[in-house]
Parts: structure tokens; sequence; C-alpha cells
């Protein structure tokens, strides 16, 4: 794998790098790689995975739906200045 590294800037460079790991699935195979998994926990852990999927995706469908309320929108207006002079 290859990243260009642009007016020595080494930190951009290494976030480029991290990122197309992480989209590979590189960095979830070393994880489970770096120890042997019996077979047992392996299927605890696929059925816990699949769960949390199945949760997240029951949640959406029923914001979707207007069942429940979505969640709270982030108030920006207390980052836009700094200090005691935006406020």
């Amino acid at each position: 794998m290859q990243v260009l590294v642009r007016d020595n800037n080494v930190d951009q460079a290494l976030r480029v790098l991290k990122r197309k790991l992480q989209r590979e699935g590189v960095m979830r195979e070393m994880r489970q790689r770096r120890a042997y998994e019996k077979p047992s926990e392996r299927r605890i852990r696929e059925k816990a995975s699949a769960i949390r999927r199945a949760r997240k995706a029951a949640l959406k469908q029923a914001r979707k739906e207007g069942l429940i309320a979505g969640p709270r929108p982030k108030n920006r207006s207390l980052r836009a200045g700094s200090g005691a002079a935006a406020r």
C-alpha cells in the first residue's frame, strides 16, 4: 500500500495511511490474528455483533417512521467564538 507524502507533511500521510488500512480491514484482521480465538468465543462475538446490528437497524427504522425522536442536534453556537466575547 502506498501513500504520497506531500510538502513533507508526514502527519497527513499517516492519517491517510491509517484511513486506507481501516477501509481495507487490515486493522481488524491484525487484531483478530493477535491471539487464537476459540470457535465458541468466535460464535459468541459474532452473535453479539449481529444483535448490535439488528438493534441499530431497528432504531434507525423507528426514527425514520417517527416512533422515537432522533438524536439531539449539537449546539454549535458555543464553539463559534472564543472565551467570554462569544457569550
